[in-house]
């Protein structure tokens, strides 16, 4: 049987959807720290979604018998009266409800004294375990469909973070495939000069493709942004740029065993989206791996067309022969080792002379910046008209990128040549 390729089509409120998970990415896991981590989703709740937003955290015990009640309060953020005026059973049979059924609990309620409010809980899960609970408040209306999914992605994005620093430095890990790659033991692995990832493999001929990799400064260690580019049959070529979560050696190790498992799920010719799933199958399996943002682009000459998927990276853009630009928003999905996701693919024409252009957040991204005020500054570039495909990557770099940036930058450009005769 024949699987369909799954291709989107746009709906209401896939915008605002896509911006708030990729304000998601951005805001949430800038830290190792658990209780880091459940400020940082509180403060997003509440300055994307809500009023008021709690974190509360399953203490740690090994007997599972524990798990009901045992929970800590670990962040808050918003109006504290409303809070406040759940502390008591409500709260509490919300937040516990939701972690016994394993999926989100809304509730309407009337306080004495006070305004009615709607809260929104849902369980932080991740690999088949529970980390704690979201809870989210606010005055008056109550969360709709599309509110209700990004409260849920936030938390998937959350518990996924909770699980790695859960689990910072296991000695070794069991892989489902070798192609996935041999981690060696982090503590006893020596440090790595900081460089470039691997140049990437070589692109089908009627494929014009172009790399740079942006180092965050002199001695910084490498961190875990990457690109690749893997040539299929029938002339096409698949594109790929993720970024690992976190810097340094244990980033580094991670980025290898993502690019292996790439390699390994490509070969088989599968579209964008079940490649991710693939790569996420692989990942969940490694409860050391860190999580990553991933965006795959499959071009096909024959048809003019590129096919896209992403699970939580940044967009890609297009420069069209005059110069100009935009943005390609698509559903980004969770990141790889979040947790099982429904990636899907779009596929969007590609014009003669259009540049494709990939990136990791290092290029865009500014410190205390909204992440669309920082997409949005791309958009707006003017190139030049009639650059191929390096000088687009020349000038997007020079123009975008900061002497003391805080991350690495991976940058790819890709266009499809015109066909022969």
């Amino acid at each position: 049987m024949v699987e369909r390729q799954r291709v989107a089509t746009p709906r209401p409120g896939l915008a605002d959807r896509f911006t708030l998970e990729q304000r998601a990415v951005a805001a949430i896991g800038t830290t190792p720290d658990e209780r880091g981590t459940a400020a940082e989703c509180a403060r997003f709740l509440v300055g994307e979604l809500c009023d008021a937003a709690a974190v509360d955290l399953l203490t740690r015990q090994e007997d599972p018998r524990a798990r009901r009640g045992a929970l800590r309060a670990a962040a808050a953020a918003g109006r504290r009266d409303l809070l406040d005026g759940l502390r008591h059973v409500p709260r509490r049979n919300i937040l516990v409800r939701a972690l016994d059924a394993g999926h989100p609990i809304t509730a309407s309620l009337s306080l004495d004294g006070q305004e009615p409010v709607a809260a929104l809980s849902v369980p932080l899960l991740a690999w088949d375990r529970a980390y704690g609970v979201v809870l989210a408040v606010r005055a008056g209306r109550a969360f709709d469909d599309g509110e209700a999914a990004a409260v849920h992605y936030a938390a998937r994005l959350t518990a996924a973070h909770l699980h790695h620093a859960a689990h910072p430095h296991p000695a070794t890990s069991t892989h489902p495939h070798p192609a996935a790659g041999h981690r060696p033991p982090r503590d006893t692995a020596p440090p790595l000069a900081a460089g470039p990832p691997a140049g990437p493999g070589r692109p089908h001929p009627r494929v014009e493709v172009a790399t740079r990799f942006v180092p965050a400064g002199p001695g910084t260690a490498v961190g875990g942004d990457w690109f690749e580019t893997v040539r299929l049959r029938q002339g096409r070529t698949l594109l790929v740029v993720g970024d690992v979560m976190g810097h340094g050696l244990d980033a580094a190790v991670d980025m290898n065993a993502y690019r292996s498992t790439l390699r390994y799920a490509a070969a088989a010719g599968l579209p964008p989206h079940r490649v991710l799933r693939r790569m996420d199958a692989i990942a969940a399996a490694d409860a050391g791996r860190r999580p990553a943002t991933c965006l795959l682009a499959l071009l096909d000459p024959a048809g003019r067309s590129v096919a896209l998927a992403a699970a939580g990276h940044l967009p890609p853009a297009v420069f069209h022969p005059d110069g100009t630009g935009e943005l390609l928003p698509l559903p980004a999905g969770p990141p790889l080792g979040a947790g099982p996701a429904d990636h899907t693919t779009t596929t969007l024409p590609l014009g003669t002379g259009d540049t494709l252009v990939m990136f990791t957040d290092g290029l865009v991204e500014r410190r205390g910046e909204d992440i669309d005020t920082s997409l949005s500054r791309l958009a707006r570039l003017r190139l030049h008209p009639g650059l191929d495909a390096g000088q687009v990557l020349d000038e997007v770099v020079a123009r975008l990128a900061t002497p003391r940036a805080d991350d690495d930058i991976a940058v790819l450009t890709a266009r499809l040549r015109p066909r022969p005769g």
